[in-house]
C-alpha cells in the first residue's frame, strides 16, 4: 500500500485527500518506483480544478523521483535499484510508490539529488522544448518570458544565458524581478507597475522580441502579441491566469504576420527516444552548472492542499516539491 493523493470531484485544494492504495507489480513496459520526492506544477491545479478534465476518481501529480523497485517485461533502460526521475502521463505522482509506464522515466545521474530530480523534470523538459523544439532561436535573439521567477522561469533564465540568448523576464514583484536577473535575464519587468509591452519596445529600440514564451495565459496574451516583432512567434504554453479567449486570426496579420502555437510537453516526450534525448540535454545543463535548480518551497505530502494554495496565490518562487 502507498499513500496517494486523489480527487473524487473537481474543485479547490480541499477536494484532495490522501488514501492508501495498493501498488501491485509492473506489467510489460512498466516499472514500480518508490518515490523520494514529488514535483508540484500548474498542470496539477488545472487537472484538480477540471480545466483539464480527468476521469474520476483520479490521482494527481506529473513528476517525481525515486528508486526503481521492479521492472516489467521489455523494459531495458532501467533496472531495480536505479535512481530515476520523470515527468509523465498518466497523473499519479503524488504518492509514496506507484506502477507506471517506463518509457518516459529517465535514469537520474548520481550528481543530481532526488529533490532536484523531482523539481526539474516537467519544468526543465518544458524549457528544452521551448528553446530547442518549437521555433529556431539563435544566439543574440530576444525572448520575452513571463513568470520569470517561477520554477520554469528560473530554469529558462539560466538556459538562455548559457546559449547567449537575450531573455527579458516579467514577474509580479521587484524581488522576483531581481531573482530573474540573478539567474540570467538581461532585463526584468514588474508587470504590476509597468506596461510590459511598452517596456519591451523600449528595451529593443522599438523592434520587439523574436519569441514570447507565455505560461500566464489570459492576463498577458494581448500584451504578448504587442511585444512581438513582425514574423515573431508567440508560444502560449500555460494558463496560470485562466485560458486565453478565442483568437482573431486577423489580429496576427495586423501586427505583422505573427505566428502562434500552443504546445504541450507530453506531445514532445511521447516518443521514448526523444524523451531520453531531451532529458540528456537537461541533465547536462544541470551537471555542468549552467542551470541550477532552485527549490523555493518544500511541503510534506499531507500538506498538499497548502502547497496548491501557495502556488495559486503566486506566493512561490522557483520549484515546489512534496517530501515523503
Amino acid at each position: 500500500m502507498a499513500r496517494t493523493v486523489v480527487i473524487e470531484a473537481h474543485g479547490g485544494p480541499e477536494v484532495m485527500k490522501i488514501v492508501d492504495r495498493p501498488v501491485g507489480e509492473p506489467g510489460p513496459g512498466e516499472i514500480r518506483i518508490a518515490h523520494k520526492a514529488c514535483g508540484l506544477n500548474f498542470i496539477d491545479v488545472y487537472q484538480r480544478e477540471g480545466l483539464y478534465k480527468l476521469a474520476l476518481p483520479a490521482a494527481l501529480g506529473m513528476e517525481a523521483s525515486g528508486i526503481v523497485e521492479a521492472v516489467g517485461e521489455g523494459v531495458i533502460h532501467l533496472k531495480p535499484g536505479d535512481r530515476a526521475a520523470y515527468s509523465s502521463q498518466p497523473p499519479g505522482a503524488y504518492c509514496e510508490a506507484r506502477v507506471m509506464p517506463a518509457a518516459q522515466v529517465c535514469p537520474l545521474p548520481d550528481s543530481i539529488s532526488f529533490e532536484e530530480g523531482a523539481a526539474m523534470m516537467l519544468k526543465g523538459l518544458t524549457v528544452d522544448y521551448l528553446f530547442n523544439r518549437t521555433t529556431p532561436i539563435a544566439k543574440g535573439d530576444w525572448v520575452l518570458f513571463h513568470a520569470g521567477a517561477g520554477g520554469v522561469g528560473l530554469i529558462a533564465c539560466q538556459w538562455a544565458r548559457s546559449e547567449g540568448i537575450n531573455l527579458i523576464a516579467t514577474a509580479g514583484s521587484d524581488a522576483k524581478c531581481q531573482m530573474a536577473l540573478d539567474h540570467g535575464a538581461v532585463h526584468a519587468i514588474n508587470y504590476r507597475t509597468e506596461d510590459f509591452a511598452k517596456r519591451v519596445r523600449e528595451i529593443t529600440d522599438g523592434r520587439g522580441v523574436d519569441v514570447v514564451m507565455d505560461s500566464v495565459g489570459k492576463d498577458t496574451f494581448e500584451g504578448s502579441l504587442n511585444s512581438l516583432r513582425p514574423l515573431g512567434m508567440m508560444i502560449s504554453f500555460g494558463n496560470a491566469s485562466g485560458p486565453v479567449p478565442p483568437v482573431d486570426l486577423l489580429a496576427l496579420a495586423s501586427r505583422g504576420s505573427l505566428k502562434i502555437t500552443r504546445p504541450t510537453l507530453f506531445t514532445h516526450i511521447a516518443d521514448h527516444a526523444t524523451c531520453q534525448e531531451m532529458a540528456g540535454r537537461l541533465f547536462s545543463k544541470v551537471a555542468s552548472g549552467s542551470v541550477r535548480i532552485e527549490i523555493g518551497q518544500r511541503f510534506p505530502l499531507d500538506q498538499v492542499a497548502e502547497a496548491h494554495r501557495a502556488l495559486e496565490a503566486r506566493m512561490t518562487t522557483g520549484s515546489t516539491i512534496l517530501t515523503l
